[in-house]
């Protein structure tokens, strides 16, 4: 029942003319067993944060958003914070500002006892998310992303170079001045300040965050390499797949050590992937005791 044709092809069976709804019904239904069943077998409690950013791409809160920290806040009451806390996570990333409080306040309710679960993806500030906690489930199939500063989808750390590579070669090639200064004229005023900043507070939480999970000197290093500098990844969206993230030193569980769970977080993430399909479901917080925040595209 776990696979996405399992799933599909139940989820149609649900569709009458009296309950046009009751293939999504059933999708939620059974997303939310199988996050209370995932509690049951880790003891842990089960938070689901799902984003339909693969489906409504152009919609602005697909994002990770201040207003997220309102969905936790719900989803976190009445869990035993003694028990730790999976976080399955699928998001394209977002705010810098919110993730960093999502990271904390999280970390503040469960003693720092998180651990990520990615069923397919978690970039941009999904993958700081997912780099904070203590471990990272992942499968053959999952990626995180590096987390370099973007401003306007524009990466800071290029602007910076180029920058500084006009000023080198203005220095060497004087004749250049013209080229340089055509190039940089069509940046916007304190554009290179503000990239400034942006790479200066990406940078300090990054050190914050792996300087909290107690990792050596090197082992900081090298996972900033691989996840906090664009010359290395090259590019934002570059998937960052679990053998890599093993050699960056990162704490990484292969989902497929144990089936049962492995069928579980494989299921729910299936239920909202159709959703996100066949429902204008934006955004779902859920954990395991019945709390849900369900996001839609009219709201």
């Amino acid at each position: 029942m776990y696979s996405w044709s399992n799933l599909l092809k139940e989820s149609q069976k649900r569709i009458t003319t009296k309950d046009p709804n009751g293939g999504v019904t059933y999708l939620i239904e059974e997303k939310g067993k199988y996050i209370k069943r995932l509690s049951e077998i880790t003891g842990r409690n089960t938070i689901l944060y799902f984003s339909a950013f693969m489906h409504k791409p152009k919609h602005p809160e697909i994002i990770i958003n201040d207003k997220d920290i309102n969905a936790l806040m719900e989803n976190v009451h009445k869990l035993d914070k003694k028990k730790g806390l999976d976080l399955i996570l699928h998001t394209p990333g977002g705010d810098l500002a919110a993730t960093e409080q999502i990271i904390y306040y999280l970390k503040s309710y469960f003693n720092s006892d998180i651990r990520a679960i990615v069923p397919q993806m978690a970039m941009s500030a999904g993958s700081l998310i997912a780099v904070s906690c203590k471990s990272i489930i992942m499968g053959r199939q999952s990626c995180i992303g590096p987390f370099d500063p973007q401003l306007n989808g524009v990466p800071c750390q290029s602007v910076l170079r180029e920058f500084r590579k006009a000023i080198d070669d203005v220095e060497r090639h004087p004749a250049s001045l013209g080229l340089w200064q055509t190039i940089i004229s069509k940046l916007n005023p304190t554009f290179i300040t503000l990239c400034e900043q942006a790479d200066a507070l990406s940078d300090e939480l990054t050190e914050k965050i792996l300087s909290d999970k107690g990792l050596s000197d090197a082992a900081k290093k090298s996972i900033k390499k691989v996840f906090s500098k664009n010359e290395h990844s090259k590019t934002h969206s570059r998937h960052i797949d679990r053998s890599q993230c093993k050699n960056s030193g990162l704490s990484i569980i292969d989902l497929e050590e144990q089936q049962e769970l492995q069928d579980l977080v494989l299921g729910i993430h299936h239920c909202c992937m159709i959703l996100g399909e066949q429902s204008n479901v934006i955004k779902i917080v859920e954990n395991n005791v019945g709390g849900r925040y369900q996001l839609h595209a009219n709201n």
